[in-house]
């Protein structure tokens, strides 16, 4: 695996960077049509999407609050109890489960022992018992790599622009992918396994576990805490009926409410970004409420917030709420470092606006990620999560 970005050029011209992975680009007589070229970096035509992907009225993508699973980790030691124990196992029995793992080739190589890399996904499906390893059935706008040191003292959480222009491996069926495309166009061209393939093809990070969160979950778990506190950076009316306004300053937010307020980015100036970091925020106040001691010292209110979270979860085949929970029981929302992963803005594709992705950081970052040194690197990088550095 490439640890440095190929030079671009014209010795170059079958190379494309995708991240922490050098893999060779398609050629005519290999993909639907040749790639053409814009200045010196490569890409490739706008990716053809399924019929479901573009078809329709679409419900509104409120997946985007993937990362809210992570709160019933810290949750589940709450319980302490042998009662408590054996129902919290029984949950861990009854959550969804599916193989995302399955049938990918060449996977990375896992660098550094005791740490935890977790794949989270917000999804919007339509029908949540539709099939998550398919194409065209589930759409995710949140993507998220949760990084857990092996020293379990933190949770390094990097975002992915949705736009990230990327190499998309080919889906199973062979129809689509195997071009550059947004990042998101991997789960609806191959669902969990095809996203799983590119996240790691991009970072060269093997995913340990994967969460999907469905839209439908996110309303119960917020209520279940008795809402949460947010401050608004500025007031705002929603794009979305019933056309609530957000006004600046505190407030307190029920689960419609605050899902409303973190699908909006239309109102800022820098849009998709401000939205991920609102979601960040967003994560901060659901944890420190979920830990708070009006949730841990109620048993009727833990047991709803973790029935909840479990409803709305489908989780990798290993996947152990006991166990997550008991490792990274001391976490708090003080321990999180939130980033964006590093990138140079938004620029034009093929008449597309795409996240154009920053080479020297983006293999600092995830060279650093699968070697365990984030903390090392995040304190010479300095890293906002506006720049996404």
């Amino acid at each position: 695996m490439a640890t440095t970005p190929p030079p671009a050029g014209a010795d170059q011209p079958a190379q494309k960077w995708t991240g922490r992975a050098s893999v060779s680009a398609p050629t005519p007589s290999a993909s639907r049509a040749a790639t053409p070229q814009v200045a010196t970096r490569p890409v490739s035509p706008p990716p053809v999407y399924p019929p479901a992907y573009r078809g329709g009225r679409r419900r509104p993508r409120w997946g985007r609050i993937a990362l809210i699973v992570f709160a019933v980790l810290m949750l589940v030691a709450g319980i302490g109890a042998f009662a408590g124990y054996q129902w919290i196992k029984g949950v861990d029995d009854d959550l969804r489960r599916t193989d995302p793992f399955a049938d990918i080739a060449g996977r990375p190589q896992k660098l550094a022992d005791g740490t935890v890399n977790i794949l989270l996904l917000g999804t919007d499906s339509r029908d949540p018992d539709a099939p998550i390893d398919q194409a065209g059935k589930w759409r995710t706008d949140t993507i998220v790599l949760m990084h857990i040191p092996a020293s379990h003292d933190k949770a390094y959480l990097i975002s992915f622009p949705r736009d990230l222009w990327v190499h998309v491996p080919a889906s199973k069926d062979g129809q689509f992918g195997n071009t550059m495309a947004k990042i998101n166009a991997a789960y609806a061209w191959g669902g969990a396994p095809l996203m799983v393939q590119t996240v790691e093809e991009y970072t060269g990070v093997r995913m340990d576990h994967v969460v999907l969160i469905d839209f439908g979950g996110f309303v119960k778990v917020t209520d279940a805490v008795g809402g949460v506190d947010m401050n608004v950076e500025r007031t705002i009316t929603s794009i979305h009926k019933p056309h609530r306004k957000f006004t600046k300053g505190m407030n307190h937010f029920d689960g419609a409410e605050a899902l409303d307020y973190i699908r909006q980015r239309k109102q800022f100036p820098n849009g998709d970004f401000t939205r991920m970091k609102n979601q960040q925020l967003f994560l901060k106040a659901l944890l420190d409420k979920a830990v708070s001691v009006g949730t841990v010292t109620n048993i009727g209110a833990l047991k709803d917030f973790v029935t909840s979270v479990a409803d709305a979860i489908v989780v990798d085949q290993s996947f152990s709420l006991i166990d997550l929970g008991w490792q990274f029981r001391s976490l708090r929302s003080e321990n999180l470092v939130f980033m964006i992963s590093p990138h140079n803005g938004t620029g034009t594709v093929d008449g597309q606006s795409v996240v154009l992705s920053d080479r020297e950081k983006a293999l600092g970052l995830y060279d650093a990620v699968a070697k365990d040194t984030v903390g090392a690197w995040y304190a010479q990088a300095n890293p906002s999560s506006e720049a996404g550095g």
